[in-house]
Formats: structure tokens, C-alpha cells, sequence
């Protein structure tokens, strides 16, 4: 807990703080990137640091924990500081993030939080959100720790790619066997691994990708969406190299599996299943899950997408459906749509929705802020409503 005199301080310094955070953090980056530039090149997703999307992942974090270091927590079960955390904990995990690292980071923020505020830093404003920072710093420390002692093995380890399948004409599902042999551990309907790939220029660059295949199964499964160029944002490198050069034969270092949005038991509850675009990937996991495990509670499985073509993982997702005694399946397409489908973005006013229903949603923000709101107004309790964001979006949904 924040001690009263430091929380006094940050609840006071909060708004000032909040206004500069975006410039914090950019000299931030700057100093650190300066000082370790391997950081930048092997850890560091580089198309977020140009597009600036993690500068703002790294702000919404520390102004969303102070905040809920000083205010009382909302409704929604994500925004308690420990959910936050642990949701972070997990990125970090994913990426064998260290303890020391965080001294680091200390170093470059502190140095950026007195550059940009100036004489407002006093002593007593930095000993108050020096005790922030390794507040969050210390959880995400120990919640790590027990990640990795859980994990049980090293960091990456290598994969022999034994599939490759072309969902559609930007996603490909790679199947992948461990090249040790070795027995591995199981993963949760929902979770996700890093892959950590050479590119090029010899930068070994790591993204997540949601395993999208059914757990306990012999091969484990990843799609990946292949990101295109913007006019304001670059196109993604990892996901460009792997459909260009990744073959069957191809070796891939792959993370343990991390991630905290997974199903819990859910023998006898209503369950509502709801994603748009490449969101599919866990979902489809999640179905493949409870065909396997007999679930035979109702299910509703809602998805949008642009059209039945982008529909990435369709044939597997609309399968494991209809293993399910008492799943509904409702689809969206924005072009295309077939008889059983809507044209549109998903709305769920004419979809029933059973008392007591837990609801899982992965997708773009727009899409979750939407579904979710609509699931509350039809009774769903709010802290049945989990939620994944991808990347640097995280900070985003506190907003």
C-alpha cells in the first residue's frame, strides 16, 4: 500500500503528472534506447517504438496503477491494480523479462520525470512516485518470479515448424513440434507464446501470437496475421518475415505459454465467446476446448469481420460449435455475407443471452467497448466480462 503522505502527493501532482506523461515517456525512450540500444534491436518491438504506440503503453500503465493506488477501484474487475499487473506480469514473462531490468527503467524514467517537470520535482514529489514505481515494480517482480518458477524451463527454446497452413490471404497457421523431443507443458485455452525471430539486419525482434489450436494437442498451433504498411505506421517485421521465409523445416524459438485470460471451470455456465478479426485465434482455442471437455451448457459464439474470406480459422471455428449441444453461432461480415450471416458490425440487441452467461471477448478496442456495453445492458454482471487486448492497446482500455 502507498503510504499517506505519498499518496497525498501523487493524488495532488496526478493531473500534472498525467499532462506530461506522453513527453515523459518519449525522452524516456530516448535516454534509454541511448544507453542500451541492444534493448531496442532484441526486445523492444520496433514498429511500436516508431509508430509511438508504446510510449503510450508505457504511460497509460503508471498513470492507470497510481490512479488506482488513490481511487477507489470501478466495476470492472480489470481495473483493480492486481489484474493490471498481472496482465503486464504475463507480457513480461512471455519475454524473459529480469528483476534487474527494472533498475534500468528507474534510472531513464526518474532522469525523464526531472527533465521534463524541472523545479515541480521536489524532493518530497520524487520520493512519492519513486514509492509508485517500485510498488508496481516489486509486484510485477514477484508475480513474475512465480511465472517463471512455474514455467520450469528456460526462457526460449526451438521449434520445428512440421505444418503450414494458409487460412487466408494475410493469416497463416504454422504447427510447430518442439526439435528436442522433449515433453512440454500444457497451456491454457486462451494463452499465447512469444516467438523470437532474426530478421534481416540480424535484429532479433519477439512478438505474441495466441495459440490458436486445441490444448493437449500433439502439435501446437499459432496464426499469424501478416501486418501491412500504413501511412502512418510501418508494416509489421516479425509477421512480414514469417510469411515470407518460415516454411515447413523452419526453426522458431518459442516462449513457454503465458497469459491470464483463460477459461475457468465452466462446467454448467453459460459462456458467451465473442471476437472480431484475428481476436478469432483464442477463441477458436477456447471452442476447441470445451468440444473436447463435453461443455454442455449454452455457448454463444459471436464474431465480425470484413468478409467470409478474412474469416481467418472459419472452417475450425464454426466446427467446434457444432460439436457443442448448446451453442448458437451469430456472424458478422461487413461485405459478402452468406444467408446464415448479417451484413454489418456485430450488434448483439437480437442475440439472447442466458442468465448467468461469463462472457470472453478478443478483438479490436472499438469492438469489446461495444459488445460489452451491450452484454452489460442485457444483465451480464460486469465482472463476468473478461477482456484481451493485444499489445500496446492495453494501456487504451482503461482509458
Amino acid at each position: 500500500m502507498l503510504s499517506e503522505q505519498s499518496a497525498a502527493t501523487v493524488r495532488a501532482t496526478l493531473p500534472a503528472v498525467g499532462a506530461a506523461i506522453g513527453e515523459i515517456t518519449e525522452r524516456f525512450y530516448a535516454g534509454l534506447f541511448a544507453a542500451h540500444p541492444d534493448l531496442l534491436r532484441n526486445l523492444f518491438n520496433r514498429g511500436n517504438q516508431a509508430a509511438g504506440t508504446q510510449r503510450q503503453a508505457l504511460a497509460g500503465s503508471i498513470a492507470a496503477f497510481a490512479t488506482r493506488l488513490v481511487q477507489p477501484a470501478q466495476d470492472r474487475p480489470q481495473d483493480r491494480p492486481d489484474a493490471m499487473l498481472t496482465r503486464i506480469a504475463h507480457k513480461h514473462a512471455s519475454l524473459g523479462i529480469a528483476p534487474e531490468q527494472y533498475e534500468v527503467v528507474h534510472e531513464h524514467l526518474f532522469a525523464a520525470i526531472a527533465d521534463v517537470l524541472g523545479e515541480a520535482v521536489t524532493p518530497e514529489v520524487a520520493a512519492a512516485w519513486n514509492e509508485v514505481y517500485w510498488l508496481m515494480a516489486n509486484a510485477l517482480i514477484a508475480i513474475e518470479r512465480r511465472l517463471y518458477e512455474e514455467s520450469g524451463g528456460d526462457a526460449w527454446r526451438e521449434w520445428e515448424v512440421v505444418e503450414r497452413v494458409r487460412e487466408t490471404e494475410d493469416v497463416v497457421t504454422f504447427g510447430l513440434r518442439p526439435v528436442d523431443g522433449a515433453p512440454v507443458r500444457d497451456f491454457r485455452a486462451g494463452q499465447y507464446v512469444s516467438v523470437r525471430t532474426q530478421l534481416s539486419d540480424g535484429a532479433r525482434q519477439i512478438r505474441q501470437y495466441s495459440l490458436s489450436g486445441a490444448p493437449g494437442a500433439d502439435v501446437r498451433r499459432i496464426s499469424v496475421k501478416r501486418v501491412p504498411g500504413g501511412a502512418t505506421t510501418p508494416e509489421g517485421e516479425v509477421s512480414n518475415h514469417l510469411h515470407a521465409r518460415v516454411r515447413e523445416g523452419s526453426v522458431l524459438e518459442l516462449s513457454e505459454p503465458y497469459g491470464d485470460l483463460v477459461l475457468a471451470d465452466a462446467v454448467g455456465t453459460p459462456l458467451l465467446l465473442a471476437s472480431a478479426g484475428i481476436g478469432v485465434t483464442p477463441i477458436v482455442a477456447m471452442l476447441a476446448h470445451l468440444a473436447a471437455t463435453g461443455h454442455d451448457a449454452p455457448v454463444t459464439v459471436v464474431h465480425a469481420d470484413r468478409s467470409p474470406a478474412d474469416h481467418a480459422l472459419r472452417t475450425d471455428h464454426e466446427a467446434y460449435a457444432a460439436k457443442l449441444p448448446e451453442a448458437s453461432v451469430h456472424l458478422w461480415y461487413e461485405r459478402e455475407a452468406p444467408a446464415h450471416a448479417r451484413t454489418g458490425l456485430a450488434d448483439l440487441t437480437d442475440v439472447p443471452v442466458a442468465p448467468g452467461t461469463r462472457a470472453y471477448l478478443c478483438g479490436p478496442l472499438p469492438f469489446m467497448r461495444a459488445v460489452r456495453a451491450q452484454l452489460i445492458e442485457k444483465g451480464v454482471a460486469p465482472a463476468d466480462v473478461h477482456y484481451e487486448v493485444f499489445g500496446p492497446d492495453l494501456w487504451l482500455a482503461r482509458a
